[in-house]
């Protein structure tokens, strides 16, 4: 396994990220020790491109999953499916994971049931084992395999949070978005926008930000402000691509509308 990165290493089969503290080394120590990592932060602040980008790195494998309500430990692990009139077992992306010593990532891991979290247990500890009860078999995980989980805590109420004693069986990061001047950055080179006019984007983004929590249940992500400045990039009118990829996004309430739109005038000018 690896020990540290190699930046000319698949160079340019690499997803694009731009690291804002030690999260990235971070990650090889966890995939380096089989242990598994829980990934904190606001929607669109660049989580799962961070787990794709070392993904990408390491040379291993991912498998993406991204959660919700009606997502089961079955859609994880597997069922039997018909198939030319036999029944045959068919894996889930887990278990294809673990089978292949890959890193699996479940985006938004709260979203899904409560059974999942009772799966994902045996891959946590010092067993690092895979039980398939509908077919008897135990699945222990090769020293490739890496579980990494994600979730927004300021956006989950009590109804959809980790446990306690599912949280303390990961490493954790914390993710933010990063700061005005390193997303302009970030925002330039993914739209092809010249930076200085990526800056009052960040700006603006900022200012609703402030919002999250009052009138809005999320603020504008670092993912939103590039496809705005796309827009802008391939020649619409800033104002429209705002409207189109920073207002609308975010609430359907007319009223909040308006008070965004004024947001945008008191700091654009």
């Amino acid at each position: 396994m690896p020990d540290s990165l190699n930046p000319e290493i698949f160079a340019a089969e690499v997803p694009y990220y731009e690291p804002t503290g030690d999260e990235c080394d971070l990650f090889v120590h966890a995939y380096n020790h089989n242990l598994p990592l829980l990934l904190k932060g606001p929607t669109g602040c660049g989580k799962t491109r961070f787990v794709a980008h070392m993904a990408a790195k390491l040379g291993c494998p991912l498998h993406t999953v991204s959660c919700h309500d009606d997502l089961t430990a079955a859609d994880l692990t597997g069922r039997y499916l018909l198939k030319g009139g036999d029944t045959v077992w068919v894996d889930g992306p887990l278990t294809r994971a673990v089978r292949e010593g890959a890193i699996c990532y479940l985006d938004e891991v709260v979203e899904a049931r409560k059974d999942v979290t009772v799966v994902l247990h045996p891959l946590t500890d010092d067993r690092r084992v895979l039980p398939l009860e509908r077919t008897g078999e135990i699945i222990v995980a090769p020293p490739g395999f890496m579980l990494v989980v994600s979730y927004n805590p300021g956006y989950q109420n009590i109804l959809k949070s980790l446990k306690p004693s599912t949280r303390q069986r990961f490493l954790a990061v914390e993710f933010d978005f990063p700061p005005p001047e390193r997303e302009a950055e970030i925002v330039s080179r993914e739209s092809g926008l010249p930076v200085e006019r990526c800056r009052p984007l960040v700006r603006l983004a900022g200012a609703l930000r402030d919002l999250k929590g009052q009138d809005l249940e999320e603020g504008v992500s670092t993912r939103l402000l590039v496809y705005c400045a796309t827009l802008i990039s391939s020649g619409m009118r800033m104002e429209r691509a705002i409207l189109a990829a920073m207002i609308e996004p975010l609430t359907d309430d007319p009223d909040i509308r308006k008070a965004l739109l004024r947001v945008i005038d008191i700091t654009l000018g």
